[in-house]
């Protein structure tokens, strides 16, 4: 094997918690040249993280626990994390057995490995090692927690797959192993779901308030209609709740004060009961508005029919 790398020297600069060491070295580089550069790496050794789910339930669990780096870093520093732990030598899946029920108080009979992965290898030489397991009621043998003497206070947490999911988009859950794991669920293990889908494009814009082609909006998005209902979901239309408050309202035409204080808000109300947005059509603040408010509640937003799955 040809040799890229030539260590000079290495030099401990901590080992209180774990190893933080500068390595000088060489690198050939794709050239051919070598170059010599300095790396501080940190040895905390490697890790497991599993996913606890419930495919009937579509459910999973998941801990809240203080982590002081967070802190540090503009945070409260309490993360909602999918259960993980260091090797200290053990074979990853018997470690990670070990760690659910220590923190969860679930065992579960079997985990599936998925990832094998450096998580920030800039200057962190650990592994980690993802796998997911189904549990179920009768899996539930301790209250969890972690233990209090290595300083663990740990939260289980159980809770609906599609909401976890909607908070790693809303920001709630911001742990990378997490997210990973979250997203591996919803793309491989859980058969989607029938969602109430918002179909939202340009009403007003472009249209110079011309009823015509006001009209000629609506059926753009509604022509969005069938093919959703036949991929099973339940697909709205803003226009088909907002306009007939509008009439009841008293509002003579688009535009007028009635309008301002009624269309847009019960439009943005509706994404309260809403899964999902199909974005469709050409520029509108009004519609780019109602997509900020659908992420910002951590709904899936789509921008193509194709994107959005069958049931």
């Amino acid at each position: 094997m040809e040799e890229n790398v030539r260590i000079k020297s290495v030099k401990l600069l901590s080992d209180n918690w774990y190893v933080l060491k500068t390595t000088t070295f060489d690198l050939k580089r794709r050239d051919g040249r070598w170059q010599t550069m300095s790396r501080e790496t940190y040895d905390r050794g490697n890790g497991a993280v599993a996913l606890l789910y419930n495919s009937t339930r579509r459910t999973v669990l998941l801990t809240r626990q203080f982590r002081f780096p967070a802190y540090v870093n503009q945070h409260d520093g309490y993360l909602i994390e999918a259960p993980a732990g260091l090797l200290d030598e053990a074979h990853p899946e018997q470690r990670m057995h070990a760690e659910l029920e220590e923190e969860t108080g679930y065992k579960v009979e079997q985990l599936r490995p998925v990832f094998d992965v450096f998580m920030s290898p800039g200057s962190v030489t650990e592994r980690l090692h993802f796998f997911v397991g189904e549990y179920h009621a009768g899996s539930k043998i301790g209250s969890g927690g972690g233990l209090e003497q290595e300083g663990e206070d740990i939260e289980v947490i159980e809770m609906d797959a599609d909401k976890a999911l909607a908070m790693t988009a809303s920001g709630e859950i911001m742990d990378a192993k997490t997210i990973m794991l979250l997203q591996y669920l919803h793309l491989h293990l859980l058969p989607p779901r029938s969602m109430m889908i918002l179909v939202a494009g340009p009403y007003r814009s472009g249209t110079g308030d011309d009823p015509a082609r006001i009209a000629a909006n609506v059926a753009a998005m509604e022509s969005f209609v069938l093919p959703l209902y036949r991929k099973g979901h339940t697909p709205v239309l803003g226009e088909w709740l907002a306009l007939p408050v509008l009439h009841a309202a008293g509002s003579q035409g688009v535009g007028d004060a009635v309008y301002e204080e009624i269309f847009h808000p019960h439009c943005e109300r509706l994404l309260a009961h809403c899964d999902a947005v199909l974005r469709i059509g050409g520029a509108s603040a009004g519609t780019d508005a109602m997509v900020a408010a659908a992420r910002k509640r951590g709904l899936l937003v789509y921008h193509d029919l194709d994107q959005v799955p069958a049931v």
